[in-house]
């Protein structure tokens, strides 16, 4: 990790207020505008000035409560706190006062924050800090929290994907005519020899296809007088999306159907095959050989006979586990394939676009601000997604304590967060999603973006917080890192003011 420069200096000490005033408020409405007035007001001389004011309001109070005391309310004055003591709100006022010191230490880093960036920071979902939180940012891949969160309230975390195989009956072990390998979804089948773990972030919570392909040899199968035909027609036949462009498509994301075996690649082949379904059907051609089943003519991709019976199945670990390892190793094709998932389930069509009228209608039932964006695809790969801090924070606030924060990669130990903050306070404690687009050329239009959303837990609550940084070498010598060193710095200062127990009654 690089040298550390820390853009803030450490916040100064929250300035003290007349606290009691607050509790005013809520007690005694007649007092409120008052209280509004003398709190809001920033320009006040001192803080000795403001506490001789909010005297007087006291007395007054006291003088009121005075002339209409009976005989229980004489012995309940009698307390070492008073009624009216801003003591008797203790986690309110220690709320505010924390709030206001985390939103005072932000506030010098936002200067290194651009008009085409944002940021924003909320405790327990309410906001108290941030900036542009409203402006239109590339969100790369922070925009797999969306489709993670909406799959979860759509499909369920139980939710299941089952692939199968279809064929006629076997006689004396033998299949005449072709088998189908029908795909259902799952983003995660894979072959138990493929070398996932040479993968930079390997695949985990993944179903075998050799599972389906001994379950298939076990109804006493020994040859088969056709092709493994791979059936995705589950989904449309868009494979990658049009904006993806070159050195994306099909290397950072795609191919993906319905029918999707070890990311479309075959062993012995270094790149991506074009169509996933014919490459999972020559996969399971292989296995098939593998276990002395002959295939007369080979592998394909098409559409299963719809009179031929189901004869084996394998299916998936429930969907809460494919969006944790979504999240965790920021799986570009399990992204796609869930946004497909959820428009199928909605409507029986499994199209990008479904699947987007889904999350926007579940977006918008929670209350999330809509307001400037615009989703094209479901991994945050193409540079034309727009998405705001504020509709990320929204998004975070929805599933505090879910799938969402137990999934995401924990900084300094797992996923795409395992080489950030290893040297930081951070570290085992944050849970973020990140995003990461390059976008070259460095001086051209759309900018690139490292961006990080997620959760810091606190003793007294949980901090979400949002940074999508935009800029034409952001992503370059990890010129990000001053940035997120500097609000992670900040937010572990959090909390920083009067505890709850020190402000209660006495």
């Amino acid at each position: 990790m690089g040298m550390r420069v820390d853009l803030v200096s450490a916040p100064s000490r929250y300035p003290r207020g007349p606290l009691f005033i607050l509790l005013a408020i809520a007690v005694v409405p007649t007092v409120a505008l008052v209280a509004l007035v003398v709190w809001s007001d920033r320009e006040a001389d001192s803080y000795d000035a403001a506490r001789d004011e909010a005297a007087l309001v006291q007395d007054a109070l006291d003088e009121s409560r005075d002339s209409t005391l009976s005989a229980s309310d004489e012995a309940a004055a009698a307390l070492p706190t008073g009624l009216f003591n801003y003591r008797r709100a203790p986690r309110e006022i220690a709320v505010l006062a924390n709030g206001n010191m985390l939103a005072e230490a932000l506030e010098p880093m936002y200067n290194f924050i651009n008009d085409d960036s944002c940021v924003a920071v909320a405790l327990n979902g309410h906001l108290i800090s941030s900036k542009n939180p409203a402006t239109p940012v590339i969100p790369a891949s922070t925009q797999k929290l969306l489709i993670a969160a909406v799959a979860l309230e759509t499909l369920g975390g139980d939710y299941t994907f089952t692939t199968t195989i279809a064929s006629q009956a076997a006689v004396d072990g033998v299949v005449e005519g072709d088998i189908y390998l029908i795909g259902g979804g799952d983003p995660l089948l894979v072959s138990d020899d493929y070398p996932i773990d040479s993968d930079r972030y390997p695949e985990f919570s993944t179903t075998s296809l050799d599972r389906l392909a001994d379950e298939f040899v076990d109804t006493g199968v020994t040859r088969v007088n056709g092709a493994v035909i791979g059936d995705g027609s589950r989904y449309d036949d868009e494979f990658v999306i049009a904006s993806w462009g070159d050195g994306v498509a099909f290397v950072d994301g795609g191919p993906y159907d319905a029918l999707l075996v070890n990311d479309s690649r075959v062993r012995g082949r270094s790149s991506r095959q074009r169509d996933p379904n014919e490459a999972a059907a020559r996969e399971m051609a292989r296995l098939l050989r593998n276990r002395g089943i002959s295939v007369a003519t080979g592998w394909a991709s098409g559409v299963a006979d719809p009179a031929a019976p189901i004869v084996a199945t394998v299916t998936s670990e429930p969907l809460s586990a494919a969006v944790r390892e979504m999240l965790t190793t920021s799986d570009n094709n399990t992204a796609e394939m869930l946004l497909k998932e959820i428009g199928f389930a909605d409507s029986g069509e499994g199209t990008v676009a479904t699947g987007l009228t889904v999350v926007d209608r579940t977006l918008r039932g929670w209350g999330i601000p809509m307001d400037g964006v615009r989703l094209v695809d479901g991994s945050g790969l193409s540079p034309d997604n727009r998405i705001t801090c504020a509709a990320l924070i929204g998004v975070l606030n929805h599933d505090i304590g879910g799938v969402l924060s137990t999934g995401l990669p924990l900084a300094g130990r797992t996923g795409t967060l395992a080489d950030e903050f290893t040297e930081s306070v951070m570290a085992g404690r944050l849970v973020a999603k990140t995003g990461t687009l390059s976008n070259p050329p460095a001086e051209s239009d759309p900018p690139a973006v490292k961006a990080l959303a997620g959760y810091l837990p606190t003793d007294v609550g949980v901090l979400q917080f949002a940074i999508v940084q935009s800029g034409p070498d952001v992503t370059s010598d990890r010129k990000y890192e001053t940035l997120w060193l500097a609000l992670t710095d900040r937010l572990d200062t959090y909390p920083a003011g009067p505890e709850f127990d020190l402000l209660g009654p006495q």
